[in-house]
């Protein structure tokens, strides 16, 4: 229990109203994943923050990764991982490992702990509802333009259909999305887990997206937290080499879910305890958002 005062808890909740109603009926994109995803006091605190964000009349939409967790599985089955340009390369054999951990463990493991903090969570892919409509992806060669690498069954998406997504929000449920696709032949794709997420926002004209990372947010040449980034100032720190590695897809999809009618995107450090109350709910600023303008 809280140590606080009573008097200092009304407080608390009482400067969470205008929030709550400017909210109300909106829906926020979630991007689960890294220390967040990991450690059982922020796994408890993530699924709290959902239930109650659901409670107060905001609709929150989980999309989550795993990729520690594949990893983990294909080295116990002895196959090695292989990663061109940062991408894993998903042969037939990957991808169904991969089906079992996203589809499988890691979306019931997260259904679970919101289910037991008191919310309706219901476990989706892209195939429910034909929702994730996928192609290969053409990776092309970073330093020669005229090559194009194979990387198997890894995805880009072709279109969103929210109907399903929008139909469990309507009723109570908080959708707990794995980023994987189909291609027109029904093969199964693998799809990069912030990608799905930003499209995802876009799509459902989210008011927020909010990716939960282990870092503070993006963070300048000197390691200073940069709070707010225009696509002006994003396009500066990507030509630096300021952003690079594991954020470039996420600032690209963030960037372009700003750009594309998502109010705000939100990077937070997941690491912090109840992080998506303490962003969406106080005015206190927790990571980096990110306007288009």
């Amino acid at each position: 229990m809280s140590t606080l005062p009573a008097s200092d808890q009304a407080q608390i909740l009482a400067q969470a109203l205008p929030y709550i109603r400017k909210f109300h009926g909106k829906t926020m994109v979630i991007k689960y994943g890294g220390n967040a995803m990991t450690d059982p006091a922020l796994q408890k605190a993530f699924a709290e923050d959902v239930v109650l964000l659901k409670l107060v009349g905001i609709n929150p939409v989980v999309v989550h990764g795993g990729g520690p967790q594949i990893e983990g599985l294909l080295q116990r089955l002895g196959k090695k991982g292989e990663f061109i340009q940062g991408m894993r390369v998903t042969d037939p054999e990957t991808m169904e490992v991969v089906e079992w951990v996203l589809a499988g463990e890691v979306q019931q493991d997260i259904v679970g702990l919101i289910n037991q903090a008191g919310g309706k969570a219901v476990g989706l892919t892209g195939r429910d509802g034909g929702m994730i409509r996928a192609r290969k992806l053409k990776m092309v060669d970073s330093t020669d333009p005229s090559k194009e690498h194979d990387v198997g069954q890894v995805g880009d998406i072709v279109a969103v259909d929210p109907s399903v997504v929008k139909a469990l929000q309507d009723d109570a449920f908080i959708p707990v999305i794995s980023p994987i696709g189909f291609g027109e032949h029904n093969e199964s794709y693998n799809i990069n887990a912030d990608v799905v997420a930003a499209k995802l926002a876009t799509v459902l004209q989210a008011e927020k997206l909010m990716m939960l990372t282990n870092i503070r947010g993006v963070l300048d040449k000197e390691g200073n937290l940069l709070t707010e980034l225009t696509a002006q100032r994003i396009d500066e720190l990507f030509a630096d080499g300021t952003i690079s590695g594991g954020m470039l897809p996420k600032i690209a999809g963030a960037l372009d879910a700003a750009k594309s009618g998502v109010n705000s995107v939100h990077i937070v450090d997941g690491r912090v305890a109840h992080v998506l109350l303490l962003e969406i709910l106080t005015d206190q600023a927790f990571g980096t958002m990110i306007r288009s303008h």
